[in-house]
């Protein structure tokens, strides 16, 4: 396997991605079909993406309510 299809390998398995989505990865690399391969990849980074934006807004409602929890403890100490 070369460096490029190691290191395609090990970005997705980093990056969460399931074996068979690697080998999905290496098998377009291997065939030669490298505008494929970009959209695969584009398509996998718009999921994480997705999953990123997720993930900030449960931090957002997290943040919101230690701020009104923080609120209610001042009004207590005043």
């Amino acid at each position: 396997m070369s460096d490029y299809k190691k290191d395609l390998a090990a970005c997705l398995l980093d990056a969460g991605f399931t074996k068979e989505a690697m080998g999905e990865a290496v098998r377009l690399c291997e065939a030669g079909r490298k505008e494929e391969l970009v959209r695969f990849l584009r398509v996998k980074r718009c999921d994480l993406i997705e999953k990123l934006h997720e993930s900030q807004k449960r931090i957002d409602r997290f943040d919101y309510m230690i701020r009104q929890t923080e609120k209610q403890i001042y009004r207590r100490a005043e």
